[in-house]
Parts: structure tokens; C-alpha cells; sequence
């Protein structure tokens, strides 16, 4: 939960707003707050679905549907990839869960405990995530990802994420190879994939 807190406070320190939802007018509304928000406009809805985050299986479940099958170590690089551009091309995360610096580049531990053990994951391992709670915009921004880093290797993808500023500055004062599960922070992300735009 602390760890959930720190991200919001990141996000807020990137410079946006939650959503704020301001409705209609209701003076003339007899309407009460449920049966209101049920009956708002259809754009009042679109934006609150932009700026839902959704959880990394959600998103897991969406990527895997598109490429099938890879190994874990790529899964979550290019999870960590989508969560980074999101970042700078909307200012707000993609998905809820903290990124470590692990010593093989960034990983998503409620991901890694959910596949632990197996080396490569296929699109029907993905039993957990509802793909469909990702927004238009969302899927957008993630097949923008794929089609740049779809096509890499797993080892390829740890490298570019060991020479990156979030997770060296993650990993300071530990060896390369050394165990560590220090937060990769959203701030140090944004700030270094914004100045690669």
C-alpha cells in the first residue's frame, strides 16, 4: 500500500491532475449522485476512462494477445517500456505497480510472483487481466511500443535498460550483478524518456 502511495505522489509531482470529473450543472437535477453519474454525458465518461490506470496484468494481457508468446525477462521489459512512454505521452502511468531494479534490468514483482518458474509465457498463461479495461488511448500508446520494441530480444532489452538513467540511478551504490528490489522511480523515467523525444 506505502508503495502504491509513493506512485501517486509521483504522479502528482509529474505536473497533472487526477481526472476531476467536474459534471453538469445538477440546479436542475433531481437526480441523486449515483443515479447522476450514471446519466453523464458520454465525454464526461471517454475522459474518465483515458485516465483510468489500470493493473500491469491488464496490460500483460493486452500485450501478449498481440505477440503471443516470449519469454518472462521480455514481458516485463516490455511492460516497464510501456509504463515509461506512457508517462511522457499522457504524464500519467499506464499501470498501478511499482518497477524494480532487479539485476537483470526492470521487473514487476506482482508479475514476476504470478509466472515464477517459468522461462517463457504464452498469451493463454495470461489468466489474470482484463484487457478490455485499457482505453483506446492506452492501447495506442502500448502498440506504439511493440511496434519499436516488439521485435528485440530479451537480452537486447536488458542491456538498453542497464545503460538507462532510471535504472542505474535505481541500482546505485550495488554491484551489476548484485540482488536488489529498489523502486525504479516515475519521476526518473519521465524525466529521462521526455528528454529522448
Amino acid at each position: 500500500m506505502e508503495d502504491n502511495t509513493k506512485s501517486e505522489v509521483s504522479y502528482i509531482d509529474l505536473g497533472t491532475q487526477p481526472c476531476s470529473n467536474e459534471n453538469p450543472s445538477r440546479e436542475d437535477s433531481s437526480l441523486g449522485d449515483l443515479e447522476f453519474l450514471e446519466t453523464d454525458t458520454l465525454e464526461v465518461r471517454r475522459t474518465t476512462q483515458e485516465e483510468r490506470i489500470v493493473s500491469v496484468f491488464d496490460v500483460a494481457a493486452y500485450v501478449m494477445n498481440r505477440i503471443h508468446e516470449c519469454t518472462t525477462m521480455k514481458l516485463h521489459k516490455l511492460l516497464y517500456y510501456c509504463q515509461a512512454w506512457t508517462l511522457v505521452w499522457d504524464e500519467r502511468p499506464l499501470f498501478r505497480e511499482n518497477i524494480e531494479a532487479w539485476a537483470n534490468g526492470p521487473v514487476i514483482r506482482e508479475l514476476f510472483n504470478f509466472h515464477k518458474g517459468m522461462f517463457t509465457i504464452k498469451d493463454t498463461d495470461m489468466s489474470l487481466g482484463n484487457e478490455s479495461l485499457l482505453s483506446e488511448r492506452q492501447r495506442e500508446n502500448i502498440n506504439e511500443v511493440l511496434d519499436f520494441y516488439g521485435d528485440k530480444s530479451s537480452q537486447w532489452l536488458i542491456d538498453q535498460t542497464h545503460i538507462e538513467t532510471p535504472w542505474l540511478e535505481a541500482r546505485k551504490g550495488l554491484d551489476q550483478t548484485e540482488r536488489g528490489s529498489r523502486v525504479i522511480d516515475l519521476d526518473s523515467m519521465y524525466q529521462f524518456y521526455s528528454s529522448l523525444k
